[in-house]
């Protein structure tokens, strides 16, 4: 899922080579240092959208997003998968052309259109050169696809059965069933937990795709984050024209009820593969946490950091039972869950499993170590700056900020925040958020079938 506390890449670094990049970190520290400070201006348009923005000369390009609330957790009940299908045919069509139409005009002036969907918001980017008249011919495209998507009948009928095909397949695969079960077990009672079918993906309609984008692609329910090329007057129109593209009918969605972390659950689902597949987890934190780096910088050294982590020095290296093992936080707009994952022989998932829960049960206990602190605080704060070294990568920041309602000195102060975690912070704060009670266990493909 989006937005994991970890550093997943560094797991792909045997122990000299990540001696070199930490050493190529803390010199692009010092190289990024000046693009931490990112200044953001922060306005709203007159229809209500949110506006984050960051002025960067060096490069003649411009990026824009558009973040609304509009994921899965948003879906109706009983149409779980609709949220999903209407961002996938938002360009698929739109205004007075079609879906070959957008994307030759599009690639006429070299730019690029994007998007995203997950549990809390769904987006769409575009990339374009900052001259004028790229900018005229790619915005034009872009606010006709906000303001007038088709949602052809043919075109849905063709997305619906390519998205209940892609469904099928992935529910043969142990990963996927896994991911899916321990998100059902975690949120039983909440959004985040609903469970796609192909039989109810095969009975959403047009009309319900309608519907949907009406009550949820809203200027009111956006937030708009441009980055690039561009100075703070010509920001202020491009925004104005891009939310009023976007309907003022309505009101923004109303969030569930907060998940809570119910009793533990253990999960063996049968499945022929040769690998089970195991996940450890409860639902633990949210975007604005204020526990969010000391569980940032813990997890680092719990499972979070590759080969340095515990987990991967105890399971992978000192006893060979999984080439992967992780943990990572997952923070969201409501109670993301903290999870750890590993593959392993089914023969012995059983004392994996075992020796995961008991490694995490220690790490509660005692927290790390001092010099794991500092190891974790050296690699945080030097490979931080690799977050920023793109426009694009900035827009990602900047998008999180604005749609998760980040303080605007977010990266500013990352660093120093993640340099002012003491000990006593990681162990109080994983005591607040990962209680061994509330730990669900799923196991797919277990060695008793």
């Amino acid at each position: 899922m989006p937005h994991k506390i970890s550093l997943p890449l560094s797991s792909l670094f045997s122990r000299p080579r990540r001696a070199i990049l930490m050493l190529a970190a803390s010199v692009l520290l010092a190289a990024f240092s000046a693009r931490a400070d990112i200044r953001i201006e922060h306005w709203q348009t007159q229809n209500g959208s949110r506006v984050n923005f960051v002025a960067a000369r060096t490069l003649p390009i411009l990026d824009v997003r558009l973040d609304f609330a509009a994921g899965s957790m948003f879906d109706p009940a009983g149409k779980i998968g609709l949220a999903a299908l209407t961002h996938r045919l938002l360009d698929l069509g739109a205004g007075d052309l079609d879906e070959d139409e957008i994307s030759n005009r599009l690639a006429d002036v070299g730019a690029q259109l994007s998007g995203h969907a997950d549990a809390d918001r769904a987006s769409l980017s575009l990339r374009v050169l900052s001259a004028p008249e790229k900018q005229a011919a790619a915005l034009a495209v872009f606010t006709g696809i906000l303001r007038q998507p088709h949602f052809s009948a043919p075109v849905f009928a063709r997305e619906r059965a390519n998205s209940v095909a892609a469904l099928k397949d992935a529910l043969t695969r142990p990963d996927a069933l896994a991911n899916r079960a321990f998100w059902n077990a975690l949120y039983p009672a909440h959004p985040y937990g609903n469970l796609t079918t192909p039989e109810g993906l095969a009975a959403l309609t047009i009309e319900d795709v309608r519907q949907f984008w009406r009550a949820h692609y809203l200027a009111a329910n956006a937030t708009i984050s441009i980055v690039g090329d561009i100075d703070r007057d010509a920001a202020g129109a491009l925004a104005e024209r891009l939310a009023a593209a976007l309907p003022t009918e309505g009101v923004p969605p109303v969030l569930p009820d907060p998940p809570v972390a119910d009793a533990g659950k253990i999960l063996q689902l049968p499945h022929p593969a040769s690998q089970a597949h195991i996940y450890l987890g409860l639902p633990a934190i949210a975007k604005n946490d204020p526990d969010f780096f000391p569980l940032l910088v813990g997890n680092y050294i719990l499972g979070g950091g590759g080969f340095v982590s515990r987990l991967m020095t105890e399971i992978r290296e000192k006893r060979g039972y999984a080439y992967s093992v992780y943990s990572y936080f997952s923070p969201m707009k409501q109670g993301g869950p903290f999870t750890v994952g590993l593959q392993t022989r089914k023969e012995q998932a059983d004392v994996a499993r075992t020796l995961a829960k008991k490694i995490l049960a220690d790490f509660l206990r005692t927290g790390p170590e001092p010099a794991e602190l500092a190891a974790a605080k050296a690699y945080l704060t030097g490979s931080f700056p690799l977050n920023l070294d793109s426009n694009w990568k900035i827009l990602t920041q900047v998008a999180d900020i604005g749609f998760y309602g980040l303080p605007l000195d977010y990266l500013a102060h990352y660093q120093e925040r993640v340099q002012a975690v003491e000990l006593a912070d990681i162990r109080a704060a994983f005591a607040r958020h990962v209680r061994l009670e509330n730990l669900t266990e799923v196991t797919v493909g277990a060695a008793k079938e």
